[in-house]
């Protein structure tokens, strides 16, 4: 069965401190029921598209990294992960830092933090 990615992409100028009390209720009663329903393998937020680097492989076994939208690791070993990824020229990757995350070790969203 395909599995799937549903990203919400925050904007560049995303201020955290507007997010209301609603909205954070509401992504709460989404992830109980994607939980309930089985349909929820991790959740996690992406930063804005203008933190993401692209990755794509080159002519000779090189990988070039740009800035742009195009692991538990800082940046530097992300890419470095990611250049191994880009084996040929055809090769296109992303790499962006997951703020929120609920996999071991990962911060959680603020809606799945229990008082």
């Amino acid at each position: 069965m395909p599995q799937y990615l549903l990203a919400n992409y925050l904007p560049d100028n995303f201020d955290p401190s507007t997010v209301t009390e609603a909205t954070v209720r509401a992504i709460s009663d989404l992830n109980d029921e994607l939980e309930a329903a089985g349909a929820r393998l991790m959740a996690c937020g992406l930063s804005p598209a203008s933190q993401a680097k692209s990755v794509r492989g080159q002519p000779g076994g090189e990988a070039l990294v740009t800035d742009g939208p195009y692991l538990e690791a800082n940046m530097d070993e992300a890419l470095a992960w990611a250049r191994k990824a880009a084996f040929d020229p055809g090769s296109r990757g992303e790499v962006r830092e997951i703020p929120y995350s609920s996999l071991a070790g990962g911060t959680p969203h603020p809606s799945r933090v229990k008082p």
